[in-house]
């Protein structure tokens, strides 16, 4: 499937195991995202979005959103949105 690239983590909080990503496009709950680096490899349907601890349903290019993941991601790795 196509993909285009939104995003990078910034950070990881290992609880409760959510991503920081900074945005460079926009996403909103109901997208599925790639998340790939040196050792990671995830596809993660956006269930729920953050930004300064407050829930959103969408956020653009610009902005911080904290993304609740299955698991470990690192610093640098880069965030796709999945185009259906």
């Amino acid at each position: 499937m196509p993909e285009v690239e939104i995003g990078i983590v910034t950070d990881f909080y290992a609880h409760p195991v959510v991503a920081a990503i900074d945005l460079t496009d926009s996403v909103k709950v109901g997208d599925t995202l790639h998340i790939k680096g040196h050792t990671t490899d995830l596809v993660v349907p956006v269930e729920s979005l953050q930004i300064d601890h407050q829930a959103v349903t969408a956020a653009q290019a610009g902005q911080s959103v904290g993304l609740k993941v299955p698991e470990r991601v690192r610093h640098g790795d880069h965030v796709y949105k999945i185009i259906q």
